[in-house]
């Protein structure tokens, strides 16, 4: 992957959070759930406004992708990736966790990767083969060994339209606080995957697969870490679920998650 795409890329999304920056405000919550939607839809709209032109210049070939909630196979060749707002609902709210996404895939598999967290200034940047950074400086997942001293986390999206899901995130949630030192339940997913490639949570678990996560992932493989469906099978960018973690604690998560 070549160095001038990946300096347009961040340069890319590094406008995009500027202007973010502009529409995020501390102040009190909106109103309503109508104002609530409008706020999360304008958002996306002027992040995909400001990094497409420039990554689609960058690019030429490749395809767009900004559907957040999107999964399943890709069709061969190059495609971006975009979760415009990961963490959007914490946006909209004053909080401070919520960052833009973005990730290029190739014939199905990730070759770079910009996750960027503008309220804290952090950059997160990955290329296939290529090492994991944040703000230039190398990242490598934690040394830990052992589950119990471990901070886990997951972070589903939307459980309550589900119950069986709803069901079984409870269950895993049990098992895991039996078994880590913590357990956080928060978006966006993007956010813990970028924590477990910079070495400060140990593992992170989804039971959904969706493609915005795709850079978190290439984060975490290029940081070190493991990154396998919850068979332990290696992860694909079309599985139904994920683990990601540091090498010393996978084998522990994945049992606890599959018992």
């Amino acid at each position: 992957m070549s160095q001038e795409l990946l300096a347009a890329t961040v340069a890319a999304v590094r406008h995009a959070g500027a202007r973010m920056m502009t529409r995020y405000s501390i102040e009190s919550p909106l109103p309503g759930l109508p104002e609530l939607l409008a706020s999360l839809q304008a958002n996306d709209a002027a992040v995909v406004e400001t990094l497409r032109p420039a990554l689609t210049e960058a690019q030429p070939s490749a395809g767009w992708l900004d559907d957040e909630h999107g999964s399943g196979p890709l069709a061969t060749g190059e495609w971006w990736l975009v979760d415009p707002v990961g963490g959007n609902v914490n946006a909209v709210h004053g909080m401070p966790d919520w960052n833009i996404g973005v990730s290029l895939v190739r014939d199905g598999r990730p070759v770079l990767a910009v996750v960027y967290f503008p309220v804290s200034d952090e950059m997160f940047t990955a290329t296939e083969g290529g090492g994991a950074f944040l703000n230039g400086v190398r990242l490598r997942v934690s040394g830990k060994t052992s589950l119990d001293g471990a901070l886990a986390g997951t972070g589903q999206a939307k459980p309550g339209r589900d119950p069986e899901l709803a069901e079984r995130m409870g269950s895993a949630f049990a098992a895991m606080t039996n078994s880590a030192l913590y357990v956080r339940v928060s978006v966006p997913v993007t956010h813990q995957l970028a924590q477990v490639a910079a070495g400060r949570m140990d593992l992170h678990w989804q039971f959904d697969n969706v493609r915005s996560h795709v850079a978190g992932v290439l984060l975490v493989q290029e940081a070190g870490g493991v990154v396998t469906d919850l068979e332990g099978k290696p992860w694909e960018l079309a599985g139904e679920s994920y683990l990601a973690a540091a090498p010393g604690v996978q084998a522990a998560a994945l049992k606890v998650l599959t018992a």
